[in-house]
């Protein structure tokens, strides 16, 4: 089994947690590794709609995330994913705090993978859960990315 490179995960972390959008949400990956992804958001103002909620489509988004790096760890060097399904339910409304989001790889084949996300509030409070579809891009790299340690050790 390969192993993965501690210092390519810190570089990977580095990367997507100062990328535009997940700065734009205030969304951050905690960890990595094989079939797990732990990321979190803080509730601010810009995340929340009309009646004082947070927004669907940030809690989407949470979901989203996690669901994808927690099947990244598990890919080839030099190969990337995208979403192309987003199966989501939201089940309860939050106006505050940390949300707290669990990834994990339910499979991941050669062209096609499976992940799944739920979000709790700090007070262990179930806000969403849901199930992304994954396709497999080999060549597929970071954009603009500065060059990364090798994945596997």
């Amino acid at each position: 089994m390969r192993k993965l490179n501690p210092d390519y995960l810190y570089a990977v972390r580095e990367l997507i947690n100062n990328c535009p959008y997940f700065r734009l949400l205030s969304m951050n990956v905690l960890e990595l590794s094989p079939g797990h992804a732990l990321m979190e958001a803080v509730v601010e103002e810009k995340h929340l709609q009309a009646f004082g909620f947070v927004h669907g489509g940030a809690l989407a988004s949470i979901i989203d995330t996690a669901a994808f790096w927690s099947a990244f760890c598990d890919l080839d060097e030099n190969t990337g994913i995208t979403t192309v399904d987003l199966k989501l339910n939201y089940l309860a409304p939050v106006k505050e705090g940390k949300l707290i989001a669990r990834g994990k790889r339910i499979k991941l084949g050669k062209t096609l993978g499976l992940g799944e996300a739920e979000i709790i509030s700090e007070d262990g409070k179930l806000i969403a859960q849901g199930t992304s579809t994954l396709i497999v891009l080999p060549g597929f790299g970071f954009a603009g990315a500065p060059e990364l340690p090798p994945k596997f050790i």
